[in-house]
């Protein structure tokens, strides 16, 4: 019987040990299911928002925005406010989530800014970002305008249109020579004559050549013909 007794005894204490245990995990995971609950927000509908109310938007919820690159025209929404997100609105999020946002780029503007004095990078930024046509551009050497800088336009500024053509200065031409056949000549003399145009010569002699005299040029690169500028290099091979 006292057996009998303390088995019992025991058996009550591990049914009483396991019924607080599943209380226990219970609680824990309905304490869990809350927390998981308080951290998860409705994302907003930031469409028509600038991109500062938008951020403030999301930030009063713990969540964070990013812009994305690349703009659609949408006339109904102003330039630079959102026209697109992701997540939609409604969803239901996790503090601190990134919720990704396009910005509309407006109406197709109707007038032609100035691009003139711009770099090319400049105007070229600008029409992208200003959904532009750009037609063409053409080319100039000049030494009375930076280089890469747009010196003119067409249509001028304020025209009603959304196509451009753009002419730019690439600098003043660097002057450019005709490499001039070389073989037979004396290969020290010429290359006296090339070192004072500002030419890098190299002279090589390695090779005999029956009934020719030493220094003669036997081979040259570039070869005749070639267009080469100043402080390029030239290499001539001579008889030994």
């Amino acid at each position: 019987m006292a057996l009998t007794n303390r088995v019992w005894g025991v058996g009550k204490v591990l049914l009483l040990a396991g019924a607080l245990t599943a209380t226990f995990l219970l609680f824990a995971a309905a304490g869990m299911r809350v927390a998981l609950r308080a951290r998860e927000v409705t994302v907003p509908d930031l469409s028509g928002q600038t991109v500062e109310a938008a951020r403030a938007t999301l930030g009063d919820l713990g969540l964070l925005l990013r812009v994305e690159p690349g703009r659609r025209l949408d006339p109904s929404i102003a330039s630079d406010s959102v026209m697109m997100q992701d997540p939609p609105a409604g969803l239901t999020a996790r503090r601190q989530r990134t919720v990704k946002a396009w910005l509309s780029a407006g109406s197709r503007p109707s007038r032609i800014p100035s691009f003139v004095g711009q770099s090319e990078r400049s105007a070229q930024f600008q029409i992208q970002e200003d959904l532009l046509d750009l037609l063409g551009v053409a080319e100039i050497r000049s030494a009375r305008y930076p280089s890469d800088t747009v010196v003119a336009q067409e249509p001028p500024p304020a025209t009603q249109g959304t196509e451009v053509s753009l002419l730019l200065n690439r600098g003043e031409r660097t002057a450019t020579y005709v490499m001039p056949d070389l073989i037979g000549s004396e290969g020290s003399a010429t290359a006296d004559i090339l070192r004072s145009q500002g030419f890098r010569i190299t002279v090589v002699g390695d090779r005999l050549y029956a009934n020719v005299p030493p220094g003669i040029v036997l081979r040259q690169y570039p070869q005749a013909g070639f267009q080469i500028s100043p402080g390029e290099p030239i290499s001539l091979e001579v008889t030994r």
